[in-house]
């Protein structure tokens, strides 16, 4: 006959192997947090631009000046606001939203940029050092872009629906001209700590996938960095982090 102590001695296993392997459980999560360079899924970091407004393309400045005789006759109309009768900066293109670290990978398919209506998406394009870019032609003619420095992309007619791969030579940036589009004009940065890059919305608020630990934050414009580096530290849990501090581009009123 079973003794008391037995009974319960038996009763307390279950519970025993409930409870151990719910602490080992824990105890493996800590140990893979504590490992640096381990990737965890998921985690999106939420920021917004600061300054933005402040921030004008040069293809607007040319168009300024009366050498270039780009006249409009439109008159500004009284019912619109004076601060969006300014010509500014169109952040989702043009303003590139980058991690640095400590060396960035070259991604193995090319970085897209598309050439339609006058304009390229991206404008301006950071990416590490050996990292593939391939311009496709969307408009319904031809065109002949070519980096200004003269660093391997000639003014090579490319078709409409057509691609053109190219291979920045290093680090630098890499202005982007067209012989038959005057409108066009983009850069390519080669920054050999770039990680990863984004681009905001119109309202200047952007996301990022980042893995637990600290980031530095840069954005670029007109291919130049610009305003300040953010130093951000993500932690593992929630799946969605807000930025605490805004990522500052310019300068405010």
């Amino acid at each position: 006959m079973e003794t008391y102590d037995s009974l319960v001695s038996k009763a307390r296993e279950p519970i025993s192997r409930l409870f151990g392997a719910h602490f080992r459980r824990i105890a493996i999560a800590l140990a893979v947090v504590a490992v640096p360079g381990v990737a965890f899924a998921g985690v999106t970091a939420k920021g917004k631009l600061s300054g933005a407004e402040k921030l004008m393309n040069p293809v607007w400045a040319d168009a300024k000046d009366p050498n270039s005789h780009r006249y409009t006759f439109r008159e500004p109309s009284p019912t619109v606001r004076p601060d969006v009768r300014t010509l500014t900066g169109f952040v989702p293109k043009e303003v590139a939203i980058v991690v640095l670290g400590d060396k960035g990978v070259a991604k193995q398919i090319p970085v897209p940029v598309i050439i339609a209506g006058g304009r390229t998406t991206p404008v301006t394009v950071v990416v590490p050092e050996g990292q593939v870019v391939q311009f496709e032609n969307r408009d319904p003619f031809p065109h002949k872009i070519y980096d200004t420095e003269n660093k391997g992309l000639a003014p090579v007619e490319l078709g409409t629906t057509k691609n053109r791969s190219w291979t920045p030579p290093g680090p630098g940036k890499y202005e982007i001209r067209d012989q038959m589009a005057p409108s066009i004009r983009s850069w390519i940065v080669v920054e050999p700590k770039a990680m990863a890059s984004t681009y905001p919305d119109r309202k200047g608020e952007f996301s990022l996938d980042l893995e637990p630990g600290p980031h530095k934050l840069r954005a670029y414009f007109n291919g130049e960095a610009v305003g300040q580096e953010l130093d951000v530290v993500i932690t593992p849990f929630p799946a969605e982090q807000p930025l605490k501090a805004p990522l500052v581009v310019a300068a405010g009123k």
